[in-house]
């Protein structure tokens, strides 16, 4: 899977500890009224900063810890290929240790495709909002020409390295819980009076903890949505292939929409267990959206293209299932107008989450497929 124009920042392996300093000078105490703590309609500016001056100069970042490049290089054991725990268009994502505490700390390719600006987007998204579903930023680097992020640890790595996976080990339960865990990241992002588009959401960019929690990472292609009476923003396309609205790559015409989209993607892949983009035999890339959607609202069908490693995992209902796959179809529509909002599929993945499975009938057991 391939990011155009900016690629993927790599995934961090990150678990939210505090950090306990080692050290003499004390970490400065976060506030406590610039962070968001859950979905609401107050206007929150992104304003990212034109430069790394700014940055500095402004006091909303104040809770951030300021790393030096020595710090860091310590931390990663001068930056180990040991160490390394994900790669991608941003640069190296490394396992870290500041203090007793793990962190992952993204370190930017001065000769890659990001630069400053991916940078400085990353930490005025992470840096000022703060939500159990956004990956939590500790500190950064700006020293010299070195540009670093620390973040949380999240020990379970990447919901991709667990789908894709032969043996993926991912029940029903599980991914549905992955899928509201974000779904209420992102309502988060698009709750505000001019709202966060993620721009980029895809299963590398989502992150698991210990017990499965998922959290979004990856901010550096967010972008302000629309203000005032506007529609929609003007911007490059910029993103990853197979994931973007059909809309936003044919016009650059960007909404929270693009990301509702973007959403529906990974939940079909999470029906299925198969990629967006899989290469066929011809070499060209097979378009799951393209083969699974109008499968979605057939129920007599699901069970053709339902993931079977879910089946083997135990029991689940076939309502929520139903439910489900009509929420990634509707997602996945191609007029943005008729997609539901973030809000809604939370709500709809609650409903399905409470769901349980609907007792056998009486001659189940001779059949060949699993009980849901």
């Amino acid at each position: 899977m391939h990011r155009w124009l900016i690629p993927s920042c790599g995934d961090m392996r990150t678990v939210r500890r505090r950090i306990q300093e080692n050290q003499e000078e004390p970490r400065p105490r976060r506030p406590t009224t610039p962070r968001l703590r859950k979905t609401s309609s107050e206007p929150v500016m992104l304003a990212v900063p034109k430069d790394v001056a700014e940055f500095m100069a402004m006091s909303v970042y104040g809770h951030l810890r300021i790393f030096t490049y020595e710090q860091l290089r310590q931390a990663t054991c001068d930056f180990s290929p040991d160490r390394i725990i994900g790669e991608g268009g941003f640069g190296v994502v490394y396992k870290g240790f500041v203090g007793e505490a793990h962190v992952a700390v993204k370190k930017l390719n001065p000769d890659g495709i990001q630069g400053d600006r991916e940078w400085l987007t990353e930490v005025s998204c992470l840096g000022r909002y703060s939500h159990p579903n956004l990956v939590e930023l500790i500190g950064c680097c700006c020293e010299d020409d070195h540009r670093l992020l620390v973040y949380e640890y999240m020990s379970k790595g990447s919901l991709e390295n667990h789908l894709f996976r032969r043996a993926c080990s991912l029940s029903w339960t599980t991914r549905l819980k992955i899928a509201l865990d974000v779904a209420r990241g992102l309502a988060f992002l698009h709750g505000a009076e001019r709202p966060i588009i993620y721009r980029d959401f895809k299963t590398s960019n989502i992150l698991l903890d210990a017990d499965f929690k998922a959290k979004l990472s990856d901010f550096g292609l967010a972008k302000e949505g629309p203000e005032g009476g506007k529609t929609h923003v003007s911007t490059r396309v910029m993103g990853t292939y197979g994931y973007a609205a059909p809309e936003y790559m044919a016009t650059g015409h960007l909404t929270a929409m693009s990301d509702v989209y973007g959403f529906g993607v990974v939940l079909l892949e999470m029906l299925v267990g198969r990629r967006a983009l899989e290469p066929c035999r011809s070499g060209r890339a097979g378009n799951l959206v393209d083969w699974a959607r109008p499968i979605l609202i057939r129920t007599k069908k699901l069970d053709k293209i339902v993931d079977a490693r879910m089946e083997r995992l135990g029991a689940y209902s076939a309502r929520a299932l139903e439910r489900v796959a009509r929420l990634a179809y509707d997602c996945l529509s191609q007029n943005p107008k008729v997609r539901p909002s973030m809000a809604r599929v939370v709500h709809v993945l609650e409903a399905a989450l409470a769901l349980k499975p609907e007792p056998k009938e009486e001659g189940d057991a001779g059949d060949a497929s699993p009980a849901r």
